[in-house]
């Protein structure tokens, strides 16, 4: 069994502790965000490249017994995958694992929010970039009425926080700010706000809709008090308490403010690739280590190899071309 530790050992060479892993169980998602996916795109590969159920227990198992602490499940749209809740099953009986969350467009939790649940994920990040039915389709290709189904099933289901993640983009849903707001107050909701980031092709030209938080974040003070607030789950979020609407609202701003000195976490795709930084090509295969029928003593060997890699900070206002992948095949 991988050596389990007390206290975390795992710190990137610039001292960093990396204690949180975004794992992506799938590259395949049911919509079709602008910003994430190209329009017609169909994934041709098969599930035969991505890590079996077995082999991601194993390697978070092995991450946790260096430090690793939180797993955020994403995808693509996690809950597509066929054994998605075997693969959260297992995650959530790793003895030293503190916290299990999701990342997911929702048009499926109606239906798995409870047994998601039961098997011991207890935060939810939903992706949700409209509340009117035709932009929201416009956006994604999806029908908003699944998403709120899934939200209410979720909050039924007793998950919280359940954070809502809204990319704000220029021209595109800058005018439905203050109606996430309310909706949000009135569900006990947290409100997270994200940057469009260039991310391949599609996230390139998305950035011609980019819209600076920090502008948003003091026209939003001009109008309501704001004061710093501390919100569970470790991400990169400056985050808020809305005083007069009873909310907590989160800055997540890449771009105008980077959070690259205070980083925690590193991302492992669905065929088994670790990416050391979400803005640059610094990367660690496992898949065929796993395969081959490493120990478990050889496999932390190689994690400690592969935080070796994580890079001072990204470039996404420097070299915005840097990065050619899109952001489904990194996991959000």
């Amino acid at each position: 069994m991988p050596t389990h530790t007390d206290e975390p050992v795992l710190h990137d060479r610039f001292g960093r502790r990396i204690e949180y892993l975004r794992l992506s169980i799938t590259e395949r998602c049911d919509l079709r965000c602008f910003y994430c996916l190209p329009r017609g795109y169909r994934d041709r590969r098969t599930p035969d490249h991505w890590l079996r159920a077995d082999e991601i227990e194993r390697l978070v198992r092995a991450m946790v017994g260096l430090g690793v602490r939180r797993v955020r499940v994403t995808g693509g749209e996690p809950l597509t995958r066929h054994d998605a809740l075997e693969v959260v099953q297992r995650l959530g009986r790793i003895e030293g694992l503190e916290d299990l969350s999701l990342s997911t467009n929702a048009t499926r939790l109606a239906r798995l929010a409870g047994p998601l649940y039961a098997a011991g994920v207890r935060r939810l990040n939903v992706s949700l970039d409209s509340l009117r039915p035709e932009r929201f389709r416009a956006i994604s290709g999806g029908r908003l009425e699944k998403v709120l189904a899934g939200l209410e099933a979720a909050r039924a289901a007793g998950f919280a926080p359940i954070k809502i993640n809204m990319v704000a983009m220029k021209g595109i849903n800058d005018d439905e700010l203050d109606d996430m707001i309310d909706f949000c107050a009135e569900r006990g909701f947290v409100l997270r706000l994200i940057e469009t980031m260039p991310m391949g092709e599609t996230g390139r030209e998305a950035q011609a809709r980019y819209l600076d938080l920090q502008t948003v974040r003091r026209a939003l003070e001009r109008r309501h008090t704001l004061v710093p607030q501390f919100v569970e789950g470790g991400g990169p979020a400056r985050n808020y308490r809305l005083a007069e609407r009873n909310l907590d609202i989160g800055f997540i701003t890449p771009i105008s403010r980077h959070f690259c000195d205070s980083c925690n976490r590193v991302r492992l795709t669905a065929e088994g690739t670790m990416h050391l930084c979400l803005g640059q090509e610094h990367r660690y295969p496992f898949r065929e280590l796993l395969r081959a029928g490493i120990d478990d003593e050889a496999l932390q060997a190689h994690i400690l190899k592969a935080i070796e890699r994580k890079p001072e900070r990204h470039e996404f206002r420097e070299r915005p071309e840097r990065v050619i992948r899109f952001m489904a095949h990194t996991g959000g």
